[in-house]
C-alpha cells in the first residue's frame, strides 16, 4: 500500500508545471465553492462567474464580447414616482375628492355642498371653511389643488334682490337689507368702494364677496 500511494505522488510530480498549477487552482475553486454554498446555499454560481474570475483555467467559458457594466444606481423609491395631478375643485366629483388624504365621503360631500352654496371656489383656502376640514387636512391636500376662478357665479347686484344676495354665505341680513335700501336711494352701486365708503360692509368682508359679485346693469 505504502508502495501505490509513493507511486500516486511521482506520478502527481511528473506533470508539468503548467499542469500543476491548474490542478491546484482548480482544486483551491472547489474548495471555494463549496464554502460558498455552506455560507449561501441559495445562490447559484454559475461557470461564466467562476472563469471571470481565473480565465487561464477555464478559457472556453469566457463570452467573446466583455460585458458591459453599468454605472447607474438603481433606486426603486424613484421608479414609481409620478408627478401628482392638480386637482381642481371647482370642477371634481366627490370621487376625485375621496383620493386626496384626510378626505373621505364625508368631507368630499361637504366640499361639493359648499361649492355649491358659494357658486364656486374662487380661492383654494376657502376649504378652511368647510366643516370638519382640519387644518392639518388642508396642509395635506392644498398643495395638490386649484380653483379656477373663472367659472364662479356672479351675483348681478345692481338687479338681485334679497334672496340671490342672502344665498352667498358671507353676507348677513342686515348687510343685505342695507344693500337693498342703498340701492333704492341711489338707484346703483358702481363698485366694491362703495359698499366699503357707505359703510355697507366692512373691508374684510369685501374682500370675500367681490370675486362673486358684479357691478353691472
Amino acid at each position: 500500500m505504502k508502495h501505490w500511494y509513493l507511486e500516486q505522488v511521482k506520478n502527481w510530480f511528473g506533470f508539468t508545471r503548467r499542469e500543476r498549477r491548474s490542478s491546484f487552482i482548480l482544486l483551491l475553486l472547489i474548495l471555494v465553492i463549496a464554502g460558498i454554498r455552506f455560507i449561501i446555499p441559495e445562490r447559484n454560481i454559475s461557470l461564466e462567474v467562476i472563469s471571470s474570475f481565473y480565465p487561464e483555467t477555464f478559457p472556453d467559458s469566457l463570452p467573446n464580447k466583455k460585458p458591459v457594466v453599468s454605472n447607474q444606481v438603481y433606486r426603486p423609491e424613484n421608479a414609481s414616482r409620478q408627478p401628482r395631478p392638480i386637482l381642481d375643485i371647482n370642477v371634481c366629483d366627490s370621487s376625485s375628492l375621496e383620493e386626496l388624504p384626510g378626505i373621505g365621503p364625508v368631507l368630499s360631500a361637504r366640499i361639493i355642498k359648499y361649492r355649491n352654496l358659494l357658486g364656486g371656489y374662487a380661492r383654494v383656502s376657502q376649504l378652511r371653511e368647510v366643516y370638519g376640514l382640519t387644518e392639518e387636512t388642508f396642509d395635506l391636500i392644498s398643495g395638490r389643488l386649484k380653483a379656477d376662478s373663472a367659472v364662479v357665479r356672479k351675483i348681478i347686484i345692481n338687479s338681485a334682490d334679497y334672496k340671490q344676495l342672502i344665498r352667498l354665505p358671507y353676507f348677513e341680513k342686515y348687510e343685505v337689507s342695507a344693500i337693498l335700501k342703498f340701492r333704492e336711494l341711489n338707484g346703483k352701486i358702481s363698485d366694491i368702494k362703495d359698499l366699503i365708503d357707505n359703510k355697507l360692509i366692512t373691508v374684510e368682508k369685501a374682500k370675500k364677496v367681490s370675486p362673486y359679485l358684479e357691478f353691472g346693469k
